[in-house]
């Protein structure tokens, strides 16, 4: 549920945040990324900022084919179709998220280098004692990722929004007393049945309070939280200032042995607790884990700040999907050039174009040579062109 998980990510805020760091950014999917993305490498003379993010294409000639089988040939663009086909939709929201900041840096002269990303990438994994090659090696070995779609992808997205929120980050000491407490205070270990109709609650409720040695039998017949169920509702410990007021207050009232009342969460859900102690402290002394504190805090409300830039630009971003036949952006109405369709927006509403019409016709330009900075923008790789037209991209503002 919701709130089991929501309880438990507060249970090991270091661990949460840290992951949250290394992969704040779009996923990528390796095996589409191989065919998608391979044009997102950086020419020789290309700019040291221009190639830390910038997605261009590049004038390659038709790729030969990748197998044979028996007399039948496995051609290239049978491979990018299948790989569009399969991971198109996660490879090609990757690449429109990292146009939408692309383009808003160039609207508002913000670079990031490559230099930035390097220095980005060494002390994230100096964090976890490793250097930055290592650092590479277990993102391949444990998240599938690579050293190139995690520069470009994650890094690179994340110093971009910084800069773009360009909003000094400023910490109360309110603020820190409240995380050393959330981090470091003492918690209650607790049961919890949660319940999605209120007469059910005040049923089981009613049997909780009669009989609290029940509390475990309640649980696995009558909580609609799978993770908790089978353990009788067991859950990780309840900090404060975990962001649930009315399940925290609940807790932190009752004694080793009693019974919540019916807590209305704010999902809409009611959750009983029976409470079952609470833990020692892990400090008393915020000067202690004060370094590490203050570190963690300023990474989560410049993540906080980063998400709303990126929200905000997003929104200024008019972005015709052509693979899921979407569009989205400011509410104006558009028509693709030069297409066999046309997608358009009015009053919120989508025209949508037949895309197979589009790929049968891009296979005709096959031999084409694409004309790189036109309008409309192409995003993906040749040689497959019918894979170029895939979306088409404006900012404003």
């Amino acid at each position: 549920m919701g709130e089991g998980n929501h309880l438990s990510a507060a249970s090991s805020p270091k661990t949460f945040y840290r992951m949250g760091v290394i992969f704040g950014g779009t996923a990528v999917v390796l095996v589409a990324a191989l065919v998608l993305m391979q044009t997102l490498r950086p020419q020789p003379s290309q700019a040291a900022s221009e190639s830390a993010g910038t997605a261009k294409l590049s004038n390659r000639p038709q790729r030969a084919d990748l197998a044979k089988v028996g007399k039948d040939a496995i051609p290239y663009d049978m491979v990018a179709d299948e790989c569009v086909a399969r991971y198109g939709r996660e490879v090609l929201d990757d690449l429109i998220n990292r146009m939408i900041i692309q383009q808003a840096c160039e609207a508002r002269n913000v670079v990031v280098t490559e230099d930035e990303v390097s220095a980005e990438v060494q002390r994230i994994a100096k964090r976890f004692n490793l250097d930055p090659q290592a650092w590479y090696q277990m993102l391949e070995a444990e998240r599938h990722i690579t050293a190139m779609q995690y520069r470009q992808s994650v890094v690179w997205p994340m110093l971009a929004l910084k800069k773009l929120a360009g909003e000094q980050v400023d910490l109360t000491e309110e603020e820190m007393n409240k995380a050393f407490v959330r981090n470091y205070g003492p918690r209650v270990k607790a049961r919890l049945i949660l319940l999605d109709r209120v007469a059910v609650a005040q049923k089981v409720w009613e049997k909780a309070a009669q009989d609290p040695e029940s509390f475990e039998k309640l649980a696995q017949e009558f909580s609609i939280d799978a993770s908790s169920r089978s353990l009788g509702g067991t859950i990780p410990p309840i900090p404060r200032f975990s962001g649930n007021d009315a399940l925290e207050t609940a807790a932190f009232k009752l004694q080793a042995g009693e019974i919540s009342g019916i807590v209305e969460l704010q999902s809409g859900r009611w959750a009983i607790l029976k409470c079952e102690g609470r833990t020692e402290p892990i400090t008393t002394n915020i000067e202690d884990v004060r370094d590490s504190l203050y570190e963690e805090l300023f990474e989560a409300k410049t993540q906080e700040s980063v998400a709303k830039v990126f929200e905000t630009i997003k929104k200024n971003a008019q972005v015709d999907n052509y693979l899921t036949q979407t569009s989205t952006g400011p509410n104006r109405p558009f028509t693709s050039p030069n297409q066999a369709g046309t997608i358009q927006q009015t009053s919120g509403q989508d025209r949508r174009a037949p895309l197979v019409q589009r790929w049968e016709r891009d296979r005709l330009r096959d031999n084409a040579s694409p004309k790189v900075n036109s309008e409309p923008r192409r995003v993906a790789t040749e040689p497959a062109t019918r894979c170029v037209f895939v979306c088409r991209l404006k900012f404003s503002g």
